[in-house]
């Protein structure tokens, strides 16, 4: 199989001032607070989270708790087919790269790339592919090969020439909890990360992201009420500095606050046996407005799009690339 692609990277300054571009997914979650009325509000408001979120855990040689600002960038990956750059390439992946500004000392220092993560093959095999599966076959699982492309997708892009140029180290992802799980805390205690907590059995995402080449740990930041779900490869606790974990941590802690009150915001902590739900009554509301609903009804519809697209249109050139695709 000859067929090979190639990636091109664009960054945009995620600010108050942003704007969802026409190609940028609005299922995203970043694009979904910079809409509507409420825009720049919100995001002024989402940033003041954020940075209040990271001196707080940053609190060392910082008696003022104002010593660091975190600057957001997304990174849009185009993915083009057979090498060449064309008008028909597929917005592949979203994610956020994050950098810590020292106003002490003035420095601009790396952060960590991955943070949220869109995508829309995957809004494919969970809006389209998988709910279609469900609703014809019941009780036959998960659909052949589900998520195979996508995770050998997303591996290709993290090996390419393209992506080893813009970042010198790989991806973390941040995200909930599963709700359908019962997570357990540790004695194991991480001086930034907090406490881990584990779980007897890998949630639907645990697994897809698996496939992606990622594993996935949990841990409970201090002064959170609930853990988050960490995924990467390599060694989570040694290849991260801690101020590079730190802006990892107040930007998705952040974001969930926003998200997922019902978990991220809610009244009382995780207890030593935990199970998320988004139902759970006693909770505070952020002043941010974020609409869950418009959220999940579009996922549907771009990943309709990308089924169109890309997965019809190309299906046999991607099966074939996917059953030879080796790293």
């Amino acid at each position: 199989m000859t067929q090979e692609f190639t990636f091109s990277i664009k960054r945009i300054g995620f600010d108050e001032d942003y704007h969802p571009s026409e190609n940028t997914r609005v299922t995203t979650n970043f694009a979904n607070l910079a809409r509507g009325p409420s825009r720049q509000e919100n995001l002024r408001k989402t940033f003041r989270m954020i940075d209040n979120r990271f001196n707080a855990l940053a609190h060392w040689d910082n008696p003022q708790g104002d010593r660091y600002a975190v600057n957001l960038e997304i990174i849009s990956v185009e993915m083009n087919m057979g090498g060449a750059t064309n008008g028909n390439a597929l917005p592949l992946i979203e994610i956020l790269k994050t950098h810590i500004v020292d106003r002490k000392t003035g420095q601009r220092i790396e952060g960590i790339v991955g943070n949220n993560f869109s995508s829309y093959v995957r809004d494919y095999d969970f809006s389209v592919l998988l709910l279609e599966h469900t609703r014809n076959q019941p009780e036959s699982g998960l659909p052949d090969h589900f998520g195979e492309l996508h995770g050998k997708l997303f591996k290709c892009f993290v090996n390419s020439s393209e992506y080893k140029a813009s970042f010198n180290k790989l991806p973390v992802i941040c995200l909930s909890v599963s709700s359908s799980k019962i997570y357990h805390r540790t004695e194991n205690r991480h001086p930034v990360l907090g406490v881990e907590y584990q779980q007897n059995e890998y949630s639907l995402t645990d697994e897809y992201f698996g496939k992606m080449g990622l594993k996935v740990r949990y841990f409970m930041p201090p002064n959170s009420v609930a853990p988050l779900a960490f995924y990467f490869s390599g060694d989570l606790l040694n290849d991260y500095t801690d101020l590079e974990l730190i802006s990892t941590i107040s930007t998705m802690d952040t974001f969930q606050k926003i998200y997922r009150p019902e978990i991220y915001n809610a009244n009382s902590p995780a207890g030593k046996h935990y199970q998320p739900s988004l139902k759970y009554q006693d909770f505070s509301l952020t002043q941010i407005v974020y609409d869950r609903e418009e959220r999940s009804r579009l996922a549907v519809e771009q990943g309709k799009f990308v089924e169109e697209h890309f997965i019809k249109p190309y299906q046999t050139m991607l099966e074939q690339w996917s059953a030879s695709y080796a790293l």
